[in-house]
């Protein structure tokens, strides 16, 4: 699918954070709608049901992020990429357990927003109806964005999340800190690889026993070796 014919709706209550997105999506070739709030977003996609991705503020007039995106997942499983001034944690988990895709705080370079809507793109051609991976009782729903540990739901945070699945996808291999940092954090963190050490550490927690399916490579890595019923 060409850029031409993929289009992204912007919904955003500042003018100029629209038009400084509009124009960074124009010159990759996107078909680009607006909204300056939740309710004409949810207007504009029932007039145009084959929008491919919705980039949607978080605090907005009328209807918030939140009630928008709840709103738009009763009718669309589309992409939905959250922008927000705020980064607490609650509010990316409250994101996620809503169905939103994405989630990046303002202030954010171009570039790397950019980054996130090709990467969902990518994601969402590839699989379109999210994928399910699952191994030793462990279950990792990417698009209701859920885990389960012999069905007991679990709540990780986005970054959380993708270690996690990098994890299940590289079952049995050993991986660098460095090779983790490229693919989970890649373009939006500079900094020590040593951080990927404190969320290991949290998933692990999370996970309970079988938080120990997560073994330290020493002066390397980690390797995921989960034991199969």
């Amino acid at each position: 699918m060409n850029n031409e014919t993929i289009k992204i709706l912007i919904a955003d209550d500042e003018a100029r954070m629209r038009a400084l997105v509009r124009d960074y999506l124009r010159v990759k070739g996107y078909q680009v709608l607006e909204a300056e709030n939740g309710a004409e977003a949810l207007s504009v996609f029932e007039r145009e049901p084959d929008i491919a991705l919705v980039l949607l503020d978080v605090m907005m007039p009328e209807l918030d992020g939140f009630e928008t995106l709840k709103e738009l997942r009763r009718i669309s499983e589309v992409p939905v990429l959250m922008l927000t001034a705020r980064s607490e944690e609650r509010d990316e988990l409250r994101g996620f357990s809503l169905g939103a895709d994405e989630y990046i705080a303002k202030p954010f370079s171009p570039k790397v927003l950019m980054a996130r809507v090709e990467a969902v793109l990518k994601r969402t051609a590839a699989n379109p109806e999210g994928i399910v991976l699952e191994t030793a009782g462990i279950r990792l729903d990417e698009r209701a964005h859920e885990v389960s540990v012999d069905g007991k739901n679990i709540d990780l945070s986005f970054k959380e999340f993708e270690l996690l699945r990098y994890f299940l996808e590289n079952k049995g291999i050993a991986l660098s800190r460095e090779k983790i940092l490229n693919h989970v954090w890649n373009y939006d963190y500079f900094g020590d690889a040593r951080t990927i050490d404190t969320h290991v550490k949290k998933l692990r927690a999370k996970m309970g026993e079988k938080g120990a399916y997560i073994r330290t490579i020493w002066g390397m890595g980690y390797k995921f070796e989960p034991e199969e019923a």
